[in-house]
């Protein structure tokens, strides 16, 4: 069976976790500390980061992307008729998630509005190109989800735990991505992604006393009393 070796909120393991899950494949996930990462796991990963998988046969394969790849190489796709020009736009429109992960981590991270706003300018960048290119959804590129749907994943379900915890909506103005994200979240995949205690982890790292998420967005809380949020990697 497929071995995953995964940190609780990292969005990077999640992409991963979410593709098994979709495809029903049977994995087994071994989570780690990244403060004290575990000598067999630096053994075998060249780069000392999550998500980290180890193939059937043994080899352990690292970075997200490759990983996913292997997956859709060794499983059917999630969607049917694609052409090489879809599968490739269909990359691409992953990458312009993946890429704004530690973005959104960043992001969640700040301890002051004025620091979050200026962050947040990138994400607001990506969700306007994404609701430029959403047409009818549900799903990014229609009635069935898909890669890219997988890849936004864990942007869209952070935004969420967000919304509900903060009652700021970092989807707000872009209704398409909006309702692409009700219509991800409603597959269930969001939580069947994620460790059953992920919800606490990830309140306790991101939206905490320190971070102005955290202590539920004041708009007029005067930032010189507010000291800076932890720093850390949400991956390694």
């Amino acid at each position: 069976m497929i071995r995953l070796v995964s940190f609780k909120i990292c969005p990077f393991v999640q992409r991963v976790t979410g593709l098994l899950e979709a495809k029903n494949i049977p994995y087994e996930i071994d989570y780690i500390s990244l403060k004290d990462k575990p000598q067999w796991f630096l053994d075998l990963s060249p780069t000392g980061q999550v998500p980290m998988l180890i193939t059937e046969n043994g080899q352990p394969l690292f970075e997200s992307d490759a990983i996913v790849e292997y997956i859709d190489d060794i499983t059917p796709p999630l969607q049917d008729g694609l052409t090489p020009e879809d599968r490739a736009l269909n990359r691409a429109w992953s990458y312009q998630a993946s890429k704004h992960y530690l973005v959104q981590c960043s992001t969640m991270q700040s301890a002051a509005r004025d620091t979050f706003e200026t962050r947040n300018e990138k994400l607001k960048k990506a969700y306007a190109r994404a609701e430029a290119q959403l047409r009818e959804g549900p799903f990014f590129s229609g009635k069935t989800i898909g890669n890219v749907d997988i890849a936004w994943l864990p942007l869209l379900h952070r935004s969420a735990l967000v919304e509900e915890h903060s009652g700021f909506d970092m989807l707000d103005g872009f209704p398409k991505v909006k309702a692409w994200q009700k219509a991800v979240l409603k597959t269930g995949l969001a939580d069947r992604s994620v460790s059953p205690d992920f919800g606490p982890e990830f309140s306790g790292f991101y939206l905490n006393e320190r971070t102005w998420l955290g202590r539920g967005a004041p708009e007029d809380e005067p930032v010189a009393t507010i000291e800076a949020a932890a720093s850390g990697g949400c991956c390694g």
